[in-house]
């Protein structure tokens, strides 16, 4: 039972953590804008990667189909790491590495999620 709660607080967390920003991609706030630029994707990549984390959120918190919502977010979220790290570098616009943070926080929710069901995901591979 314990177990169980913790994945699903794994899940929760991941899922605030993307809405949250989903709502700055999707309203195209200046400061979104401003790193999607800097990575010359600007409103096509905002708006298709917002998506793409709308279509992880809503995966994640479907029991059937969490694993694919988990692999499907630590791909984007390995994304946005190597962004931060080669493109944008760690603090963006003054903000003290939260964005950087929040994206490192919720890739260890989903690698912890995609590792709790590792054979599912060997099997799948296979």
């Amino acid at each position: 039972m314990k177990l169980s709660l913790f994945f699903w607080l794994l899940r929760l967390t991941a899922a605030v953590i993307l809405l949250q920003t989903l709502y700055f991609k999707f309203t195209g706030s200046k400061e979104s804008v401003s790193v999607f630029s800097a990575l010359g994707i600007e409103p096509f990549g905002r708006i298709g990667i917002g998506i793409a984390e709308l279509i992880v959120v809503i995966l994640i918190l479907i029991p059937r189909t969490s694993l694919f919502g988990a692999v499907l977010g630590c791909g984007i979220m390995v994304g946005a790491i190597f962004t931060h790290l080669f493109v944008l570098r760690i603090e963006v616009k003054n903000d003290g590495g939260t964005l950087f943070i929040l994206a490192l926080i919720t890739f260890l929710c989903y690698a912890i999620l995609v590792c709790k069901d590792r054979t599912k995901v060997m099997n799948l591979l296979n």
